[in-house]
């Protein structure tokens, strides 16, 4: 009898592939060069990933390249080279490759890439994009890194959720859109008073200099985790790689006014938004405690949102009044 995906969840399945093959699933790797040199590399698919109906390609070349810049933040890493492969349909044209082009190369700039590369290849139908970045961190990083510890901070780099609710707003207007009558000329929607989580879904930005800022602080993370599919999966993967648990204050989750008033509109939960969501770009550290007056001072764009603690607590959200919540994950077992 078949065994479904969902039965035991996805990061479950990875690890059974993976036990006893002799590797590991880095998902990038990293190697000692002038610095510590990390690569990351992500496909995304059209209709699985990002949809055209919505998306115009330069906002979309822009947001795949900071997805796997955003990738080698989180590892500590500066970036400096991206190599991108677009495979295309014949229904995609030279100026849609340029748009989204023009979307890649102002991202490497705004980031400061040194190497840049593309190639392109058919495909039998929609486009797919191949991102493959690399950077290089300061050769000390590793031996100031600390391995985490209970009490050990977790620091967001902004507020969550409202590229989740931004989504929501363009799929009900491309259903309101895609839904007019025949014979009848389709109004352009009005998204005036959703430009922030709009914008945050189909341009999200992520500040430069991120390693940079915290090197010079004096900070070396635990660890780093760029979370595009919201806090709880972030949560997941921190108490996997330490082996600790994660409690994360939902009274300290960021939570932009836009993002609460479209969750009052849609009558959903604006920190399900937040946990669940996705898409938000954000950059979440493990931070030692012994850092914690430093990033009161001189962080204050940041949020400590949470802490590690003692395995047996798991992944939990603390409510106001104390309770612990469960998190829950998509791709891992419920």
């Amino acid at each position: 009898m078949a065994t479904e995906i969902s039965s035991i969840g996805k990061e479950a399945l990875l690890s059974q592939l993976f036990e006893g093959s002799g590797w590991i699933n880095e998902r990038g790797c990293a190697f000692s060069g002038d610095g510590d040199f990390s690569t990351v590399h992500k496909v995304f698919m059209e209709k699985v990933d990002f949809d055209l109906t919505y998306n115009p390609m330069r906002h979309l070349g822009h947001k795949l390249a900071l997805n796997v810049i955003g990738e080698l933040y989180a590892r500590f890493s500066s970036p400096v080279g991206l190599d991108v492969m677009v495979a295309l349909s014949n229904r995609f044209s030279a100026e849609d490759v340029q748009a989204l082009w023009e979307g890649i190369t102002a991202a490497a700039k705004e980031y400061g890439l040194k190497h840049l590369a593309l190639d392109l290849i058919p495909s039998a139908a929609g486009m797919v994009v191949s991102m493959a970045a690399y950077g290089v961190a300061a050769k000390d990083v590793a031996e100031k890194r600390k391995k985490a510890q209970s009490k050990d901070l977790l620091v967001l780099s902004g507020d969550l959720g409202a590229a989740y609710m931004g989504l929501h707003v363009l799929e009900r207007e491309k259903a309101a859109f895609q839904g007019t009558p025949a014979g009848t000329e389709p109004k352009q929607p009005d998204l005036t008073k959703y430009k922030y989580i709009v914008g945050e879904y189909l341009s999200p930005y992520l500040k430069p200099g991120i390693p940079g800022r915290f090197a010079e602080a004096g900070i070396v993370p635990c660890g780093g985790y760029f979370v595009t599919r919201g806090l709880g999966d972030a949560a997941k993967r921190i108490a996997a790689d330490t082996g600790l648990g994660v409690k994360i204050y939902i009274g300290r989750i960021p939570i932009a006014s836009k993002t609460f008033e479209m969750a009052q509109e849609l009558n959903l939960d604006p920190i399900t938004a937040a946990v669940n969501g996705g898409d938000d770009y954000r950059m979440l550290y493990v931070v030692p405690i012994e850092f914690h007056e430093t990033l009161r001072r001189d962080f204050q764009d940041w949020d400590i949102i949470g802490h590690l603690a003692h395995s047996d607590v798991g992944e939990v959200l603390v409510t106001p009044e104390g309770a612990e919540i469960g998190i829950h994950a998509q791709g891992y077992e419920q």
